[in-house]
């Protein structure tokens, strides 16, 4: 066959088990029922002879010359005796059921002539074993014997990711039944996107639908993460993009994760490449695009806004998780003591089973963020399946001989608290300090302390909020309640001094003050309309009246500085006096007009 090869001047490659060279071409074939017929000649030879083999295994040679096993004669040791590597003899002995030839079932030595026939062309060769249960695929269990061993490896988030539209929970207000980008994601059309939302909403696994889809088009997709990628590593892949296009007519779709990470110029970057075709842009980002995202680039993409998942939706995604590990859901009136309806798990573990209500606390204590429930949970069922391992007496609460069992209790210990949204430096920052000062502006006292909770809670700096309180005793309140400003400093002073978490109740008592107080903002519309004044004034400004002029002097009061100026302390009735420029006589800043 080696002759064969040679003569049609065909490229030899050299088979890792039985180190025949064969054609490029068939190497594929050969190797896959060289390796199943390796296994099944190396159990027979077991069976026959347990003596090892006199002849030292040869792994490699030059290209031109015979390995010591292809010398040997058809019907013997050759295959049984070749040097399986560990990388594929574990897979695919793993992989081989029971009554293949290369199960333990199926292990013949007649399996040899088969796997020469099949080197030749004289059959096809078999189809690879897939997996127990697709990638993606929910309703079908993870791999793994046991729930500790599922729980292993990567977290449960990222394992658990759809690949698919069909799985894809949540966001049916951009993705459910007849919307324009479901209809474009079908249709392999994927324009550029900038994908926002807060955390866990779905927006690197929306990505990840995507790029599965662009496979089957044959379209190229990359993935680039703003956190660790470099200018020099966007222009390598438009580069590469660019040869793909021109050579092969083939699409690029980059992804950018944290797009909001990239500055101002590396965002440029993409400018010339989006606006011609040559790169899809598609952009993650928990950030305000119209805030962190050059308005070019933006002016080329259209924003898809992605909610935070309702707790029906978390729900939903929990409840696959639970079923891909085998868990057993109890309702409150079921108990957990019958083992024989467990988690389907093998008998080397007890049994789990999570509580239904626990399930329902999840779902509403995560806030909508699919990743921190998911990692919530795995949390609990580790440290659960971890007691259970260590636990030496069978009364141990949650540990019994039972079976594993999660409560509410374990779901709550395993978050600490509700997992609050809010960021310091983003823009849930600013919405809560603005419906705080609406909600005082509008004297709710209830929604004020709401949000005041919900920013402190968040870990907002104290600090912080006093001093935007300070501004609102001016602002909202001005001379409606004079003490409002002093109440403010007081309370800032206060925080400055003590700290979180005592100086929450200063804020608090501040909010409710301002919230009940007495509201007037003419003093903040005058100053507004002074400033105005200013802006709109046309030429130079109007100088100051000479009379209204300090003179220290004696040129300046020769020049008229401090002239007919009346000193209203000396005069007992009202003194009628000018003190706007003449340009501004009569005009009322309070009313905004003049009188």
């Amino acid at each position: 066959m080696e002759g064969a090869g040679a003569q049609q001047d065909t490229p030899l490659v050299r088979c890792p088990v039985c180190m025949r060279e064969l054609p490029a071409a068939h190497i594929n074939s050969h190797l896959d029922g060289c390796l199943q017929d390796s296994e099944a000649g190396r159990g027979g030879e077991a069976e026959r002879s347990p003596q090892p083999s006199s002849k030292k295994m040869r792994l490699s040679g030059p290209p031109g010359e015979s390995s010591e096993e292809e010398e040997e004669p058809e019907g013997g040791s050759g295959l049984a005796a070749a040097p399986v590597f560990p990388l594929f003899h574990k897979g695919w002995a793993a992989a081989a059921p029971p009554g293949t030839p290369g199960g333990a079932a199926g292990a013949h030595r007649g399996a040899a002539p088969a796997a020469r026939g099949r080197e030749q062309g004289a059959s096809p060769a078999p189809a690879r074993p897939g997996p127990a249960a697709s990638p993606g695929k929910h309703a079908a269990a993870l791999s793994g014997e046991t729930v500790a061993q599922k729980l292993e490896g990567k977290p449960l988030a990222d394992k658990l990711r759809p690949s698919t539209l069909g799985d894809y929970v949540g966001q049916d207000q951009v993705l459910g039944e007849q919307t324009l980008l479901r209809s474009l994601l079908e249709a392999h059309e994927i324009p550029s996107l900038v994908l926002w939302g807060p955390p866990g909403c779905g927006k690197t696994t929306l990505a990840h639908i995507i790029a599965s889809n662009s496979k089957k088009s044959g379209t190229r997709f990359v993935t680039l993460s703003a956190t660790s990628a470099k200018t020099n590593d966007v222009r390598d892949v438009i580069k590469q993009a660019e040869n793909e296009k021109r050579l092969l007519k083939r699409k690029t779709i980059l992804f950018i994760d944290e797009i909001h990470r990239f500055n101002k110029s590396q965002q440029d970057t993409f400018l010339p490449h989006v606006e011609c075709g040559t790169v899809t842009l598609i952009g993650a980002t928990t950030e305000n695009p119209s805030f962190q995202v050059n308005s070019a680039l933006l002016s080329r993409c259209r924003v898809i806004v992605l909610e935070k998942l309702s707790a029906e939706a978390m729900e939903t995604i929990l409840m696959r998780a639970i079923g891909s590990l085998g868990i057993r859901v109890l309702g409150q009136d079921e108990q957990h003591s019958d083992s024989a309806n467990g988690s389907g798990s093998k008998s080397s573990e007890s049994p789990v089973y999570i509580e239904e209500k626990a399930v329902s606390t999840l779902a509403y204590l995560c806030d909508g963020d699919a990743r921190t429930g998911l990692n919530g949970l795995q949390l609990a069922l580790q440290a659960r399946l971890t007691a259970a391992k260590t636990s030496h007496q069978a009364s141990t609460e949650g540990c019994s001989v039972d079976g594993v069992f999660i409560t509410e209790d374990h779901v709550k210990e395993g978050l600490q608290r509700s997992h609050i949204l809010y960021d310091r430096a983003g823009e849930e920052h600013y919405n809560c300090i603005s419906a705080l000062h609406k909600s005082m502006r509008g004297s709710d006292e209830n929604a004020s302390l709401y949000w005041l909770a919900r920013m402190l809670e968040g870990g907002e700096d104290p600090l912080y909020v006093a001093r935007r309180l300070v501004r609102f005793a001016s602002e909202d309140i001005g001379l409606a309640d004079p003490l409002a400003l002093t109440q403010a400093v007081a309370a800032y002073q206060g925080c400055h001094f003590i700290g979180m978490p005592e100086c929450e109740v200063i804020l608090a008592q501040c909010v409710v003050y301002f919230a009940r107080a007495p509201k007037s903002i003419e003093v903040y519309s005058a100053y507004s309309n002074v400033k105005a004044c200013l802006r709109n004034h046309q030429g130079p400004l109007p100088p100051v009246p000479l009379h209204l002029r300090n003179a220290p002097t004696r040129l300046m009061k020769d020049l008229g500085y401090g002239k007919d100026y009346k000193y209203n302390p000396m005069y007992k009735e009202p003194v009628e006096q000018e003190y706007l420029p003449e340009e501004l006589k009569g005009v009322d800043f309070f009313k905004g007009r003049k009188m």
